[in-house]
């Protein structure tokens, strides 16, 4: 007898509200992830301190554990220490490093995750993936989804806008990367998971087409919803294929030729997804990208996050070297360093008009 459905790996719990963490304790409770309470929780040492204060008198039974980066070492002292604890769950409270330092720890000692994230700077807050530093730069390590998200859009609004504008360059990329991935399976036969593309391509189509700004609460709720959709479009596809194209590649390279001077994920991956798609063609597409991602105050060229049109063309040119067997537009077109600067000429004469 045919397989007629599919299981989705995705979280039992997404709760994306204002006042949500206030409710965290009765959340868990009641899905049963933690009925007694005895919960490890990763923060960070800045505002994880505050809202350790805020949240401790409803979980007495909680062990706090302060996380010092988002290193693959620090992922491994974190779980180390958590191991002498008889856990539930483990909560990653705070931005990306701090979840993905929670996710692999909780990985390595078997215990489910609890992804309460404090800001909305990118989309591996409910992906199967950590991403850590390690010596050799930065790698993603495979970990299961977490079995719950929560995300307080009161708490969202007290962080500092650049995270919201991030989170929206890193929702709107996936129209780029879904298109990398359809090119790929044009052009080699690449397996397509459907329905991983449709999740995330409408997840950034609904973060693009929402008229509102990083300051309204109706498109905040879109942009979170977005970004946890996109995670589980990743879990379906079982690989980080439909959020990761063109746009990740310059990504990277900015953050491996540039280091110290990279611009935030999302800035760079919404950069990045309008140069894609201006390559690829998709001129409307692409006009309609620069033109959201100025309206939310998000660089749509280089020198806007301080790198030169040079430097930008010595991205794209190392940008395939980052992810050696992706396929996408740039690998298609496989342009010379003189035709990538032909091509940027043609996208900054584009978008300056």
């Amino acid at each position: 007898m045919p397989v007629l459905t599919r299981l989705i790996p995705s979280p039992v719990v997404v709760d994306i509200r204002a006042g949500a963490l206030d409710d965290l304790a009765k959340i868990l409770a009641d899905q049963r992830i933690s009925s007694s309470g005895k919960l490890a929780i990763a923060i960070s040492g800045g505002s994880g301190a505050k809202l350790r204060e805020r949240l401790a008198p409803a979980l007495p039974g909680a062990s706090w554990y302060e996380v010092g980066g988002g290193t693959l070492d620090d992922a491994i002292k974190l779980g180390d220490a958590m191991k002498s604890g008889r856990y539930d769950a483990v909560v990653g409270l705070g931005g990306g490093k701090i979840i993905d330092c929670a996710k692999y720890a909780a990985a390595r000692i078997g215990l489910p995750l609890v992804a309460v994230a404090t800001n909305l700077s990118h989309d591996g807050l409910c992906s199967p993936v950590a991403t850590l530093d390690n010596d050799a730069g930065r790698g993603s390590y495979g970990v299961p989804n977490p079995i719950a998200v929560v995300i307080d859009l009161d708490v969202i609004r007290e962080a500092p806008v650049r995270f919201v504008r991030s989170g929206i360059g890193d929702a709107i990329s996936n129209i780029s990367a879904v298109a990398d991935w359809e090119l790929a399976h044009r052009e080699r036969g690449e397996d397509i998971d459907g329905l991983a593309a449709a999740i995330a391509r409408q997840a950034g189509e609904a973060v693009l087409r929402h008229p509102g700004g990083v300051g309204d609460d109706g498109f905040l709720q879109v942009l979170a919803e977005g970004l946890v959709l996109t995670g589980i479009s990743m879990s379906v596809a079982g690989d980080s294929r439909p959020a990761s194209g063109a746009c990740h590649e310059i990504n990277h390279a900015f953050d491996l030729l540039f280091p110290k001077r990279a611009a935030s994920h999302g800035e760079q991956c919404g950069l990045g997804a309008a140069f894609a798609m201006h390559l690829r063609g998709a001129r409307e597409e692409s006009a309609l990208m620069v033109q959201v991602l100025r309206r939310h105050g998000l660089p749509v060229t280089p020198q806007e996050i301080g790198f030169t049109a040079e430097e930008f063309i010595q991205a794209v040119e190392y940008a395939p070297q980052t992810r050696p067997g992706r396929y996408t537009i740039l690998e298609h077109l496989d342009l010379s360093t003189d035709q990538i600067r032909d091509a940027y000429a043609d996208y900054a004469k584009t978008v300056s008009r």
